[in-house]
């Protein structure tokens, strides 16, 4: 299995990381490391995240890596990262972030 992040998925992680670049860069390392262990398991175990509370009919799930969200579904052999949120925000639907794709 894939694993791979939508354009806009892309961008907002990016700007996580420099956001908590800013204050702290070992932080941010930190933070990456932590994100790419959490999103690589889904390679072997896809439907492991949870379903979203806000969204539970929708067939998308998300991983929590603190303090953000990653927002994925999966599609024939790929995980796609469709949003990526600190956990303070309020998503917006994730079918809206994966017309990215």
């Amino acid at each position: 299995m894939k694993i791979v992040f939508t354009p806009s998925a892309r961008d907002q992680f990016l700007r996580a990381l420099a956001y908590i670049r800013r204050d702290k860069p070992s932080a941010a390392v930190s933070f990456r490391n932590q994100a790419e262990k959490a999103l690589s398991r889904l390679q072997n175990f896809p439907e492991s995240g949870r379903t979203l509370p806000e969204f539970p009919d929708i067939h998308y799930r998300e991983v929590i890596v603190p303090p953000y969200r990653f927002f994925y579904r999966v599609k024939e052999n790929v995980v796609w990262i469709v949003a990526v949120w600190h956990g303070a925000q309020l998503p917006g639907s994730p079918e809206t972030e994966a017309e990215d794709q």
